[in-house]
């Protein structure tokens, strides 16, 4: 701890302090989620599993999205060092349901240790990792400090600064030149970025490309894909993907000004946490539409106005099933999800106007003719029903998704390389 600022020091002390009680509130989240009991000690760095032989370098990410957009680098990264075993960690239960599907050669799954000095030490000493690469914004101070104390060196990969974190982030210079100088490199998803973290005087910050351009397509079950467009047959489909609160309302409005055009339309409705599909079938109903469950095995019927798919890791099925996919997080100040996954599969991509997690990729994407904005339900319901009536430009649309999304594909091997050089693995 010594050459530590003092908020360092003082956050250092207050995390250890209630380190008690964040476990009984994380374990209590976890547990309701049907996480193990053997599994929510890996929170305190019991781990339960071995440590591979031989050389490993662990990553670290927050929740899905992080943790999943590390995936394809881990297997580029495997091809590159085939000596290496990796280690992923998240916080998250859905992050660990959904990898735990998805996990690539010779890497191993993890819930990460709260950020207090004897649940990290004790993590540390079991999986001694000879590298560590944190993902995005999750920097907890102790875990960099106890980290690099060991010797391994820390990269930090898919780094975003808006300007206003970047203000804050000035305001406490000292700060943040002591906890981001753990980094031999910070690869940034943009030149914007790259400028702020070099103006705090970080030199190993370079620009790259938004690892979640390259995570390539989610995966798809090709019966479950064929059972669902069987049950469709030739009704106009289109999907809402990834609501949160404040977003099913628009949609919906949208969906009953498409049907009073298409009677015979169907509303893929996917809600971000399928935990909330109650609240969402009750907008529904209040909404005067009809409403079937994939969680409770409902099938569709002519009469079925909205297709509510709250269950987990189907959001492949979706978009590959949907010609036309609105990709919410975007109407409400969320912040926007990765519109790289609808446009790998090939569905025309619409979004609201709010995406501050991607704000150089959709007016890229629109310049390009691979996306278009709808900042209400009524635009919405506009761009929904000129595509169904246009099949031309519906397929413009896909195909200029796709190429959007196949052009970023040859970036991979670079990260993975700088990566191996940066922490002395290749």
């Amino acid at each position: 701890m010594q050459g530590a600022p003092l908020p360092v020091r003082l956050y250092r002390a207050s995390a250890n302090l209630i380190a008690p009680l964040a476990y009984r509130q994380v374990r209590a989240k976890l547990g309701a989620h049907g996480i193990s009991g053997q599994r929510l000690r890996e929170r305190q760095g019991h781990a339960t599993v071995a440590r591979p032989e031989g050389r490993l370098l662990w990553f670290h990410a927050a929740s899905v999205g992080e943790s999943l957009s590390v995936l394809r680098l881990i297997e580029a990264m495997g091809a590159q060092l085939p000596d290496t075993s990796f280690l992923i960690t998240s916080g998250t239960a859905t992050s660990a349901e959904v990898l735990a599907r998805r996990l690539p050669p010779r890497t191993q799954h993890q819930f990460a240790p709260l950020d207090a000095h004897r649940y990290l030490r004790r993590f540390l000493a079991h999986w001694r990792p000879d590298a560590a690469v944190f993902v995005e914004s999750e920097l907890w101070p102790q875990m960099l400090m106890e980290t690099r104390a060991t010797g391994a060196p820390l990269a930090l990969v898919n780094a975003r600064l808006s300007e206003g974190s970047a203000r804050n982030w000035r305001r406490f210079g000292a700060t943040a030149r002591f906890l981001l100088g753990h980094f031999a490199l910070i690869h940034c998803q943009d030149r914007r970025t790259e400028s702020h973290f070099h103006a705090l005087g970080l030199a190993q910050a370079q620009a790259g490309v938004n690892l979640k351009s390259l995570a390539g397509p989610l995966p798809v079950d090709s019966s479950e894909l064929a059972e669902f467009r069987a049950s469709v047959g030739e009704r106009p489909l289109w999907l809402a993907a990834s609501t949160h609160p404040g977003e099913e309302e628009i949609v919906l409005d949208a969906h009953r000004t498409v049907l009073d055009t298409h009677a015979e339309a169907l509303l893929l409705l996917v809600p971000r946490h399928p935990e909330r599909a109650g609240g969402v079938a009750k907008l529904v109903e209040e909404a005067g539409l009809t409403c079937a469950r994939r969680s409770e095995g409902a099938a569709i019927t002519p009469e079925t106005q909205v297709y509510l798919a709250d269950t987990l890791g189907e959001m492949g099925l979706w978009y590959a099933a949907a010609p036309i996919t609105c990709l919410c997080g975007s109407f409400t100040p969320v912040g926007g999800h990765n519109p790289f996954e609808p446009a790998q599969a090939g569905t025309a991509l619409l979004h609201g106007p709010l995406y501050a997690n991607f704000e150089e990729t959709y007016p890229e994407m629109a310049k390009a003719g691979a996306a278009r904005e709808a900042p209400d339900a009524a635009r919405l319901a506009r761009h929904i029903l000129h595509l169904l009536e246009k099949p031309e430009d519906l397929a413009r649309l896909q195909e200029a998704g796709h190429a959007f999304a196949l052009a970023r594909e040859d970036a991979l091997g670079d990260i993975a390389g700088d990566l191996s050089k940066a922490l002395g693995l290749g």
